[in-house]
């Protein structure tokens, strides 16, 4: 999910596969949908338990962009369906670790908020590649 400030600025997370942790990039915010759990309500738990804030289900926008994707991490090869839900958040909102499991706490550096201008111009890796495109997209569909 893309969590999305009153500057329009994306909240990622920096971390490495276990596997190579050489090989840095930024990424959303997500994980896997629970047994009996809707999206939006897989978005407002992941929310929580990865960056610490609070969020209704009823506050997430979208979703905005979906695709099916392929990837490797840690010893595990792994097929994902994604669906990117926006939600409004206020500068106030403290971001916090606490609560993810010890895996991703082992994993993730840190957090930034970006912009859609950041995003175009940086050399680091981010996944997804096109998330500046997005960004735009959704700030297009949503009212202010």
């Amino acid at each position: 999910m893309l969590p999305i400030d009153e500057q329009g600025r994306v909240l990622l997370l920096h971390g490495f596969d276990p596997a190579q942790p050489e090989r840095r990039f930024w990424f959303t915010i997500g994980g896997a949908v629970e047994d009996g759990e809707t999206l939006q309500e897989a978005a407002a738990r992941e929310l929580y338990e990865e960056v610490g804030i609070r969020a209704g289900v009823e506050e997430f926008t979208g979703p905005h962009a979906e695709a099916l994707i392929e990837f490797e991490w840690g010893e595990y090869a792994f097929t994902q369906d994604q669906a990117f839900f926006a939600i409004r958040v206020g500068e106030a909102a403290a971001v916090s670790f606490d609560h993810m499991e010890q895996i991703e706490k082992d994993t993730t550096i840190e957090h930034r908020w970006w912009s859609e201008e950041e995003l175009e111009s940086t050399t680091e890796v981010v996944h997804p590649a096109d998330l500046a495109t997005l960004l735009r997209k959704i700030a297009t569909e949503e009212p202010e």
